[in-house]
């Protein structure tokens, strides 16, 4: 494993994306172990695009206009739609306590946490270009080297956002007591989500 994968790897996971302030946003509202949920569902969610890259599944986004448009305003529309439900979200945030709910609760932010990376082109289409780099061109067979590469990725991604979710569990009783806090925090997260909205609806192939 080259110094230069590692470094360019955590660049990338520690760089602010729609699956960070997902799981930020879930350590505040949420607490400590939904944040952990969340973190590990934006890890299954890089899945689907490091397997289209290993399977060259990802050239077709780049080659198909159809393709690549109809990926990329499902995850506009869908960004809209997680800045709309924490604008509507009222009253105090409450863990769940009881194990029904929880379960529930960790399920719907598990869906909510892979449906975030999955639809997204743009993942796909980097990994395409991204882990070929870190695979030597003479090697005969790269799927081993290429699932390495993967794992690592992954592992690292879910401890980086592991570490954002607690940092924001930590300080959620400092913000759930305060409603005007409150209340800035949603628009702040909403305002952050349509902005990822429009930056993914302006990115091209």
């Amino acid at each position: 494993m080259s110094i230069e994968f590692l470094i360019t790897a955590f660049i990338i996971v520690v760089s602010p994306g729609t699956g960070a302030v997902y799981t930020v946003a879930t350590g505040l509202t949420r607490g400590l172990r939904m944040s952990l949920v969340a973190a590990f569902g934006c890890t299954l969610g890089i899945i689907p695009h490091l397997t289209a890259a290993i399977a060259g599944l990802a050239a077709i986004l780049h080659t198909s206009a159809v393709a690549f448009e109809s990926f990329k305003w499902a995850g506009v529309a869908y960004l809209l739609y997680l800045a709309w439900q924490t604008l509507r979200e009222k009253g105090s945030m409450k863990i769940d306590t009881e194990s029904e709910q929880t379960d529930k609760s960790a399920a719907g932010i598990t869906g909510t946490a892979i449906l975030i990376n999955f639809l997204n082109p743009k993942l796909s289409m980097f990994f395409l270009a991204f882990l070929p780099q870190f695979v030597p061109a003479t090697s005969t067979n790269t799927l081993p080297r290429m699932l390495a590469l993967s794992a690592v990725f992954m592992i690292m991604t879910f401890v980086v956002f592991v570490i954002y979710g607690a940092f924001a569990a930590a300080v959620r009783d400092h913000i759930i007591t305060r409603p005007n806090v409150l209340a800035w925090m949603r628009r702040t997260f909403a305002v952050a989500f349509v902005g990822l909205g429009v930056q993914l609806a302006l990115a091209s192939r």
